[in-house]
């Protein structure tokens, strides 16, 4: 338990404190996932097998989905602009947000932020409120990743976690148990992204995106999302015992607002880390929730974010400001409604 202990501790405190680990994240927690199953006593043929299958799905999502946006890429321009002569900038904005949260379930919540960066290109908006478009967004798609294992890391982890019993997670397990609280959400920060939008401004004036993506780049990134996915396997495999003895203890509101640091730290580690089948699924969701709406206040806080604000250039003080006290509003407002409909154990 000391061992494990340690392991965890690492990786809670290190990819926030060092720079270095930040940016090679992905084989640091590979090293850290085989270090807790080699403390564990856990390593086995299943073991290796499940962590080189489970991120299978996800990366063929990222990849195939990734070359379509990039040849369709300038369609979507085209779209957008069709849309706001059709149905208004306000009803256009909250109607692509609120897409973009829901089809993150399928075409993954990495291709909805590119997405989201073209389109925010195309909007020319004042800075002030393309920020809170984008952020609002980044919340939506957040939240609605995690409908399916193929949209983000976190959803794929907690889907092999409970494949088995008692939960028997299939593809759609998370629909099932997350879709009353995650859609609602999403039309709500949808309704925020479209109430007010400013005025145009000339080109030049707001956010743009860096520079498009090349082969090599959609590549590399379906790479470093296997490699991720497989550092989680093998993370939650060997934290399972510690997480079985202190987390599962935990009671579930508990774990909602120790969850909150998910605005700072990667929300898949921490679903890695923590979720055990043993747990009921009223505290999975108390769980869940916790790391879903509190990994839109800060910029490391989940996927969408990192990528939308490395493509448009928003900085984390000018994140913060509106995505913070949107973010505790929005977790207030889980709470007192999950405390008053969710089973508690």
């Amino acid at each position: 338990m000391g061992g494990l202990a340690v392991v965890m501790g690492l990786v809670l405190v290190l990819p926030f404190s060092v720079k270095k680990v930040e940016e090679e994240l992905e084989a640091f927690l590979f090293v850290m996932g085989a270090a807790a199953v080699t403390i564990a006593g856990k390593w086995s043929g299943h073991l290796v097998h499940e962590a080189l299958w489970e991120p299978v799905k996800i990366t063929a999502a990222v990849l195939l989905v990734g070359f379509a946006f990039r040849a369709g890429r300038p369609k979507v321009r085209s779209v957008v602009s069709w849309l706001i002569k059709a149905a208004g900038l306000p009803a256009a904005v909250m109607l692509i947000v609120f897409a973009l949260g829901l089809l993150s379930s399928v075409i993954t919540a990495i291709i909805a932020s590119l997405v989201l960066a073209e389109v925010v290109t195309v909007l020319r908006l004042d800075r002030k409120y393309e920020v809170r478009v984008v952020i609002c967004a980044c919340y939506a798609i957040g939240l609605g990743a995690a409908l399916t294992p193929i949209g983000e890391p976190l959803s794929t982890i907690v889907a092999s976690k409970l494949k088995g019993p008692p939960h028997n997670a299939d593809f759609f397990f998370l629909i099932r148990l997350l879709g009353l609280w995650v859609v609602p959400g999403v039309a709500l920060v949808s309704f925020l992204a479209g109430a007010k939008v400013g005025h145009r401004v000339a080109e030049g004036a707001s956010l743009s995106e860096d520079r498009a993506e090349g082969a090599r780049d959609i590549a590399l990134r379906s790479f470093k999302v296997y490699l991720f996915v497989m550092a989680l396997v093998f993370l939650g495999a060997g934290l399972a015992p510690l997480a079985e003895r202190t987390v599962a203890a935990v009671p579930s509101w508990g774990l909602y607002w120790i969850n909150s640091v998910s605005a700072i730290l990667d929300n898949a580690t921490l679903a890695a880390a923590e979720v055990v089948p043993s747990m009921s699924e009223g505290k999975i969701v108390f769980l869940l929730m916790g790391l879903l709406v509190s990994g839109g206040m800060l910029i490391p806080g989940n996927i969408p974010n990192i990528i939308c604000a490395s493509k448009l250039g928003i900085k984390s003080k000018e994140w913060a400001a509106f995505a913070a006290p949107l973010g505790a509003v929005l977790m207030l407002a889980y709470f007192a409604v999950l405390m008053a409909a969710v089973r508690q154990a």
